[in-house]
């Protein structure tokens, strides 16, 4: 894919383009406020950030910062000029764009022809499980990544400034998906250049650095867990979001997805000059299927207070884009669009149904913080059904209080990992990352020193979506009233 050719795409697309775009974005907007896990929890330490500008945050401070902060500068800058709320708005909507035509980008260029068949799929993927999770760093890096493995793999050598622009930019945004890409345009550009038993050497060495990955790991980590059933991390797990049910779609993608490759490949394979298109992003899917049973889903540093926790379950947002680029390689049928928009069709109905939920629940938030005096703080127990694959529902009650109140539960300043650090004895927010893990999930003593304090918590076991407030008291364990799991 050179660049020139990019822009000559665009102008003969331009009409098809725009209203796929459109389309894509109809999840950003079919709702008042953006449900996305982690993301307004990103949003409120921008506001932050704008109060130590200006003053206003005792016991914070800013700390230098070179990566996982793309997203984050953005917001706090743009929040200054439009509001945090349309800025967090905007950076969704431009992330979900880059996402969805990165991905188109690589699919088309690993088989070189335009993906529009599978654009259904690739839609699906952009609002799967790393979305909804909130980890926009990271999918923003994956978006800018995308583009620029296309580049670099199918571009002429000018076009590898503009990749490693991208790959700069997607530095800034997360290491993560810097090394995904460093890994994606290596192995696609050496699968290019070998043959013979060397082609079978790159795709050996490629199982074995995740092998040595692996035993660095257990020598370094104090603690980790792996993924369980791993098999089930091979991309179709994006599709899996709030609720049970989505394993039904989830099969049935995985299931039609493997019938339209194998039909293509039985009825092309005679008359198919290049038919082993598909065997280096195949042989990534692979490695990446490796990966999610050798690598940690929680890799806990010794030096750390927080983790990097979720690690295969993003990963699979690649593993989902290789499949794609893999299916990409028989001849686009009619009816392989009918079915993956049919199955787009389920999965924006569900993921609608259950952010509306969760939008309602915010509704609720958003009316009980504005009865609070300014500054006072404010912790959460709001769980996830059991059910579901996502985990960050909480982060709700953190968005809610931009101009209002303080999440005191609120862990960025204190994990150490992010701009935003926090004092010892800071009225905003708790220095403790063990204190701040007991406040949201039940399991904290209140002290004197907390109060006033306020706890917005599920009151109704048997309905989830119901929200009460109330004040807190020292010497109590601020979840002993409404819905608390047990602790893992």
């Amino acid at each position: 894919m050179e660049v020139r050719r990019v822009w000559g795409f665009l102008r003969s697309n331009r009409s098809r383009v725009l209203i796929v775009s459109a389309l894509i974005l109809v999840p950003c907007f079919w709702h008042k406020r953006l449900e996305a896990g982690d993301l307004p929890s990103h949003t409120y330490n921008a506001w932050l950030a704008h109060l130590i500008s200006q003053g206003q945050a005792p016991g914070l401070y800013i700390e230098f910062h070179w990566n996982n902060i793309l997203v984050d500068l953005t917001l706090e800058k743009l929040g200054v000029w439009v509001g945090f709320l349309a800025a967090e708005r905007i950076v969704a909507v431009v992330s979900a764009l880059l996402f969805f035509w990165g991905a188109f980008a690589l699919v088309s260029a690993a088989n070189r022809r335009p993906a529009w068949y599978l654009v259904p799929a690739i839609a699906m993927i952009t609002y799967g499980w790393t979305f909804y999770s909130g980890f926009m760093n990271f999918y923003l890096s994956l978006g800018l990544g995308f583009f620029a493995v296309a580049l670099f793999w199918r571009g002429a050598r000018a076009d590898w400034l503009v990749a490693a622009a991208l790959a700069l930019l997607a530095l800034l945004a997360h290491p993560l998906g810097f090394l995904c890409l460093i890994g994606l345009g290596a192995y696609f550009r050496l699968a290019d250049l070998l043959h013979g038993w060397r082609r079978w050497v790159l795709f050996a060495a490629a199982f074995l650095v995740v092998l040595g990955f692996h035993y660095y790991l257990r020598r370094l980590q104090t603690y980790f867990f792996h993924t369980k059933d791993f098999f089930f991390m091979n991309g179709a797990d994006q599709l899996y979001l709030f609720q049970g049910h989505y394993v039904k779609l989830v099969g049935a993608v995985l299931v039609f997805g493997i019938i339209c490759f194998v039909f293509g490949v039985l009825w092309e394979w005679k008359g198919n000059t290049d038919r082993w298109a598909f065997r280096a992003p195949l042989e990534i899917w692979a490695v990446l299927l490796f990966t999610a049973a050798m690598i940690p889903e929680v890799i806990w540093f010794s030096n750390n207070p927080m983790p990097f926790a979720l690690a295969v379950s993003r990963l699979t947002s690649v593993t989902a884009v290789l499949g794609l680029c893999v299916l990409g390689s028989v001849k686009p049928r009619v009816w392989h669009l009918v079915g993956f928009a049919a199955c787009a069709g389920v999965f924006f109905v569900w993921s609608y149904q259950d952010t509306r939920i969760l939008n309602d629940m915010e509704a609720q938030v958003e009316k009980m913080v504005s009865g609070l005096p300014y500054g006072r703080r404010v912790v959460e127990t709001i769980n996830s059904w059991n059910d579901s694959r996502l985990w960050f529902i909480n982060h709700m009650v953190d968005r809610a209080c931009i101009g209002k109140c303080f999440a005191y539960a609120n862990y960025e300043p204190p994990a150490g990992q992010f701009r935003v650090r926090v004092r010892h004895g800071s009225p905003i927010v708790t220095d403790s990352v063990e204190d701040s893990v007991k406040m949201e999930s039940g399991f904290y003593v209140v002290r004197q020193e907390d109060l006033p304090m306020n706890e917005i918590y599920q009151c109704d076991e048997k309905d989830l979506s119901k929200l009460c407030i109330r004040e807190l008291s020292a010497g109590e364990e601020n979840g002993r009233i409404g819905y608390r799991p047990p602790p893992l």
